[in-house]
């Protein structure tokens, strides 16, 4: 893997390096597929609570954000390719290292404390796999999106959005791999990251990496943290901050404020700015907009379980069939840019976005698969548009901006979104009991605590003691719940919406959506033509 090849590479090793890059990202979802399916049989083999194996599946995605970000600020310094090669070393040790993990289990006829330490070792193997898995998971996306930027720089929404077409087709392949194996060895389900793994780590042993855009511009490295500022440094660092030394490790705020500052501080005095005021407001805007793609996905997944189940069909088809519908659009996204531009779409999608969340509050048997379809339709272009947007926009940030734009994305979901979706669904199952069976609310409900502050919540332990009739009736209320939840959430993709038409009305008073060019860009005297497709809706 070498770096640094010139700006004007043949049409043919540019499209290789992106065939590479896509299935680089193919890997990255196999991962995240398989351990979706195996988690509860991990559970039973390893004797994992429910919040282990929570604390396994997250951290298989936080630390993901964290190397996205932190491999930014120094990938131009270290080179793409030695990234990926680091990459590609993460993904083959956490296959190793997930498999090995029943070796350290005890034997038939140790004791008891034998039986806990080998279990607890086992647990600890899962962890750090998962969280090796992620943090190459990190650096993959790291490479991957500046490349394709950089590539193709006249079409960079359109590319993007092909490129991340790899993450629902990973999905879709390993899913219907799982599927075919059955009821094997689930260690022969990991393998199947090799297939992927292997294969991006041969083409890219023939790659040479284009200089960034921002490096070949000249533009220097102070430029691009100048971009990102004072107010995105801040903005990243509480949200890591916030979930490894909060969440992970149990600080105090006042710990993790003071960690804040020894970082923002300096920065700030080195930077002296502020950062692009409009990429603030992406950033800001890719909080809701990840909540509303990937928070809402294990709502929807659950909610649909259920009337799969009357079909007698495996519950993975779920994932698969609206991950199939991801990927194919994904790769019509350039015709439909071309007509009504990157904002044009990120509006149009938040439309339909918040239309499909409350058909899916409504919608009852197997037209919860018709809502989740229109719903899947307006989720598909929010998270490659806006990296898009963002690449466009703010050629100097780099692949610090461009990156920290998924980032804060996987973050923002993770610290914020998917607690708040956790503290809704709570909320409206507890206001239901209450109303509507007080005594059954007394029994089972404990006071806990969340980033948002005291909440009431229906202990699990509290209501599996509970009478078969009782234990249905809460069941039916979650059911409840969580489709009012759904429709509380369609509020995201609605101030998602106003945001955008706001933008719109700029962009349409500057003259119509354009893409930034950097002076010294081989093609900056074709600066005219770097936009992503004509003009938005109402521009000029």
């Amino acid at each position: 893997m070498s770096d640094a090849a010139p700006a004007t590479q043949s049409s043919h090793s540019e499209k290789y390096l992106f065939w590479a890059c896509f299935i680089a990202l193919i890997a990255t979802a196999f991962g995240f597929m398989v351990r979706g399916v195996l988690i509860d049989e991990w559970g039973t083999q390893f004797g994992l609570d429910d919040v282990e194996k929570g604390q396994i599946a997250g951290v298989g995605v936080w630390p993901m954000g964290v190397s996205i970000i932190l491999f930014s600020l120094v990938i131009d310094k270290i080179g793409y390719g030695r990234a990926m090669a680091f990459a590609f070393f993460a993904h083959i040790a956490y296959a190793v290292v997930v498999i090995c993990a029943p070796m350290v289990l005890a034997p038939e006829g140790a004791s008891a404390a034998e039986i806990a330490a080998g279990k607890s070792a086992g647990y600890w193997m899962l962890y750090i796999g998962n969280l090796i898995f992620a943090l190459g998971n990190g650096t993959v996306e790291a490479v991957i999106n500046p490349v394709v930027a950089t590539l193709f720089s006249r079409e960079k929404t359109k590319w993007l959005n092909i490129l991340h077409a790899g993450w629902p087709g990973g999905l879709v392949l390993a899913g219907l791999l799982t599927i075919a194996m059955g009821d094997i060895d689930w260690r022969l389900k990991v393998g199947l990251i090799f297939l992927p793994v292997l294969t991006y780590g041969i083409m890219m042993l023939q790659c040479k990496f284009p200089l960034s855009e921002r490096v070949a511009a000249g533009s220097g490295y102070r430029e691009m943290l100048q971009e990102f500022g004072i107010l995105g440094a801040l903005i990243v660092t509480m949200l890591i901050v916030r979930e490894v030394l909060g969440s992970v490790f149990g600080f105090s705020p006042t710990i993790q404020w003071a960690v804040v500052a020894a970082v923002v501080v300096p920065f700030g005095l080195y930077v002296r700015a502020l950062g692009r005021p409009m990429f603030i407001f992406l950033l800001l805007i890719m909080i809701p907009l990840a909540t509303t793609e990937i928070g809402t996905d294990s709502w929807i997944t659950s909610l649909m379980e259920p009337e799969m189940a009357t079909l007698g069909m495996n519950a993975a088809w779920v994932l698969v069939y609206t991950s199939f519908i991801m990927m194919v659009l994904r790769f019509f996204a350039g015709p439909i840019v071309h007509k009504i531009s990157p904002l044009g779409l990120l509006a149009v999608s938040c439309v339909i976005a918040a239309v499909g969340l409350l058909a899916l509050s409504k919608a009852a048997g197997i037209m919860i698969l018709a809502a989740a379809t229109l719903y899947g339709f307006g989720k598909t272009f929010f998270w490659p548009t806006m990296l898009g947007v963002v690449s466009e926009r703010f050629p100097k940030g780099g692949a610090l901006t461009l990156n920290a734009t998924g980032g804060v994305g996987m973050l923002g979901v993770g610290v914020l979104g998917a607690p708040f979706f956790g503290l809704l669904q709570e909320e409206n199952v507890t206001d239901h009991l209450k109303q509507a069976q007080p005594a059954i609310y007394e029994q089972i409900t404990s006071e806990k605590n969340s980033v948002f502050g005291p909440y009431t919540a229906v202990d699990p332990e509290k209501k599996e003691e509970l009478p078969a009739e009782e234990k249905k009736t809460v069941e039916e209320y979650v059911l409840l719940s969580k489709k009012a939840t759904l429709a509380t959430v369609a509020i995201f993709p609605c101030i998602m919406l106003v945001c955008y038409l706001a933008l719109i009305a700029y962009f349409k008073s500057k003259g119509g959506y354009t893409a930034e060019i950097l002076a010294g860009h081989p093609d900056a005297e074709e600066a005219t033509k770097f936009t992503s497709g004509s003009e938005a809706p109402g521009e000029a």
